[in-house]
């Protein structure tokens, strides 16, 4: 089922499958999230819960016990639950069944709320332990944008540019899609990416954490029209594309793919949060058009 949501300036669509905002269009109908294409990939803006990325030969270590889940976990093939709904945003809610306890032996709640702002989006994860025992989770995003976003411009033409000066590396993933132990490379100086297929050829995905930008824009560098990713509070921000494809995502994380050298044990995983019993966390993450 699609959810439509509207403001005066926006028009945007949210799936229950996969609990998805998959359409958001300005005024001028620009659609600004990937239409998925199974030639390059046919998704669209996953909910990647309750991991992040690839476990090490495909299985997590919960209590002595080995669980299997495929990369980024279960939630982005699950049908989610409306739980909530208004002109301009929509919640949609996940739970524990026997298929997940099979994978993912914890009850829980996730609930995402995605909201039209005045010139953007903003998507906030809510996780809710409602069981007896301590709940460990990671969770992220992989929102395509379309880029490039209007015609004659070429993926080239863009940049990533941050709202702080960095000099950082991206972390270095292997064959499996695992994170390489003391794998980096440089990548991130002063701040700006000018985008290039060979590198996402090569490296596969531009991953990085521990930054002291809190935003990110994917922006046209002749025009500044794109858009901007404002991921406070998220320890990771990762892009990711298919050499050729028109779409870039962009991906606040917390957790990331399992490291070579790991122990396996979920409550070990980078970054990885653990409620109490009855506690809950949010976290926030939110899309901005930039007209120029």
């Amino acid at each position: 089922m699609n959810i439509s949501l509207s403001t005066p300036s926006l028009t945007a669509s949210v799936r229950t499958l996969g609990g998805e905002l998959v359409s958001l269009k300005d005024q001028a109908g620009t659609e600004y999230i990937w239409q998925g294409d199974p030639a390059f990939w046919s998704g669209q803006n996953p909910i990647l819960f309750p991991i992040v990325g690839s476990l090490k030969d495909g299985q997590v270590d919960i209590g002595g016990q080995a669980f299997g889940m495929n990369r980024h976990g279960f939630a982005r093939q699950s049908e989610f639950t409306p739980a909530g709904q208004g002109p301009d945003y929509a919640v949609l809610e996940l739970r524990e069944s026997p298929e997940t306890l099979a994978r993912f032996p914890f009850p829980f709640v996730l609930q995402v709320r995605h909201q039209l702002l005045e010139n953007g989006f903003s998507t906030t994860f809510a996780v809710e332990n409602p069981g007896p025992a301590p709940l460990p989770f990671c969770i992220g995003a992989h929102t395509a944008i379309r880029c490039p976003l209007f015609q004659g411009e070429r993926f080239e033409d863009y940049e990533l540019a941050f709202d702080q000066p960095e000099d950082a590396d991206t972390l270095l993933l292997n064959a499996q899609g695992l994170l390489r132990d003391g794998g980096t490379e440089p990548m991130l100086c002063g701040g700006k990416i000018s985008l290039d297929y060979q590198a996402f050829q090569r490296l596969d995905t531009l991953i990085f954490q521990g930054l002291r930008s809190q935003r990110v824009s994917l922006r046209h560098r002749a025009s500044g029209r794109g858009v901007s990713l404002d991921f406070q509070g998220f320890p990771m921000i990762a892009f990711w594309t298919k050499p050729g494809a028109p779409f870039l995502c962009m991906e606040p994380w917390q957790g990331c793919a399992a490291y070579t050298g790991e122990t396996g044990r979920f409550q070990d995983k980078p970054h990885v949060l653990t409620l109490a019993p009855g506690e809950r966390k949010e976290l926030r993450y939110a899309f901005t058009l930039l007209d120029a």
